[in-house]
């Protein structure tokens, strides 16, 4: 179905910051100072969804009990593929490798990108989760069952005080760690949705 955008420019330069700051949750309203031609939170919103549908850029809803307060949530930019990361950037893939902020955020990018599509069109959903400085990488969440994942692209950490936190606030089937002395990278990479559905079992 063809949509009409009035404001490609827009479009354009949010297709760019999305890429910019995948793995980041930024408000739409701080959005909007760095967006040329910028309209409004429902114009953005509307291009957003447009991207995600696009397969490009989506933005994940934080999690919640209330659906109100997820939909009222600021979104965590993700992309659909890390290449849209990568083809931004002069940094090769040893100069990534070697950057710790920047490899940490093209793992979790895809790890993200990963869960978002394999499970699109299915009862899992993808989320986030936030409370100040507590933070919850990825929230999969099927009817009322949960799990929460972590990534780490470096070393294992001695806490999670994210995880801990959302396990104390909400009842969670499964705490994983993806990287970092859990789950290798690559073997969660390699998980088909019966993989991912099997999380719940």
């Amino acid at each position: 179905m063809m949509t009409r955008v009035d404001k490609p420019a827009l479009l354009r330069n949010l297709f760019e910051i999305g890429c910019s700051y995948s793995g980041q949750i930024v408000s739409l309203n701080k959005m909007l100072g760095q967006l040329h031609d910028a309209g409004n939170v429902t114009t953005l919103s509307h291009y957003l969804n447009l991207l995600s549908g696009a397969g490009m850029i989506t933005g994940l809803q934080k999690y919640s009990p209330k659906k109100i307060a997820e939909k009222a949530s600021s979104p965590k930019l993700q992309v659909l593929n890390t290449a849209l990361i990568t083809a931004q950037t002069d940094t090769d893939f040893k100069k990534a490798r070697l950057d710790g902020e920047l490899w940490g955020r093209l793992v979790e990018s895809a790890v993200g990108a990963h869960l978002v599509n394999i499970t699109q069109g299915t009862d899992v959903s993808v989320q986030y989760w936030r409370d100040r400085s507590r933070e919850v990488d990825f929230v999969l969440k099927k009817g009322k069952e949960l799990i929460a994942l972590e990534i780490k692209s470096g070393r294992a950490k001695m806490s999670l005080p994210g995880m801990e936190a959302f396990s104390r606030k909400f009842c969670v089937k499964k705490l994983l760690l993806v990287g970092g002395g859990g789950i290798e990278i690559d073997e969660f990479l390699g998980m088909d949705f019966e993989g991912i559905e099997g999380l719940f079992s």
